[in-house]
């Protein structure tokens, strides 16, 4: 009697998992052929795979413009965290610095290697480098995070992002979860209060 519920279950699970797939391969194609199209999957995803990869918290690793080399500013230029995220003391965002920031250096420092060529080719065009954010959370999470009581409570940035003075390109070495949040909060005696972090 067991078996045939296991058995039943399976079964069920295995065709809700392949009615996913072809929702989403479905969903991709009508994109492809439709792009002038305005439609939307719900008011909160614009697509039936967008909503699969958020309901299995699926995010994939940012590929950025430009191969920014965090070691080498940090190490070699010996900057801090806070002098290019600067609003990270003072609220909620960890701002990034615009174009002109990182121009005021690079207009005469490094200009032949290839990666400054491409952000000289943004300086020319008056744009920001469109940076592709690494950290965070879906929308339906609902978290909240601000930086500055972390920041005023001396939580190390490595705490939450891992040793990024040790890469080139950032990546998610650590993943926010709610378990990663809930137990640095009781070790630091911080509010474990759902609207802590949830409002």
């Amino acid at each position: 009697m067991l078996k045939v519920r296991v058995g039943r279950h399976k079964w069920k699970l295995g065709v809700l998992v392949a009615s996913a797939l072809l929702a989403g391969v479905w969903s991709l194609k009508g994109q492809a052929t439709r792009p002038d199209t305005n439609a939307i999957f719900s008011p909160a995803h614009g697509s039936i795979s967008e909503a699969i990869s958020h309901f299995f918290g699926y995010r994939p690793e940012p590929v950025q413009p430009i191969a920014f080399p965090h070691n080498v500013h940090v190490q070699d230029v010996e900057l801090a965290c806070m002098d290019c995220h600067i609003s990270a003391a003072r609220g909620p965002q960890a701002s990034i610095p615009d174009i002109r920031t990182c121009w005021n250096c690079h207009a005469t420092t490094a200009t032949d290697r290839a990666e400054i060529q491409k952000m000289k080719g943004y300086f020319d065009k008056g744009q920001d480098i469109p940076w592709q954010r690494v950290w965070g959370w879906v929308e339906e999470s609902h978290v909240r995070f601000n930086h500055a009581p972390h920041i005023l409570a001396k939580v190390d940035c490595a705490t939450c992002h891992g040793d990024v003075a040790q890469m080139t390109v950032a990546t998610r070495e650590i993943q926010h979860t709610m378990e990663f949040c809930v137990t640095c909060h009781k070790e630091k005696g911080a509010s474990n209060d759902c609207v802590t972090c949830h409002y």
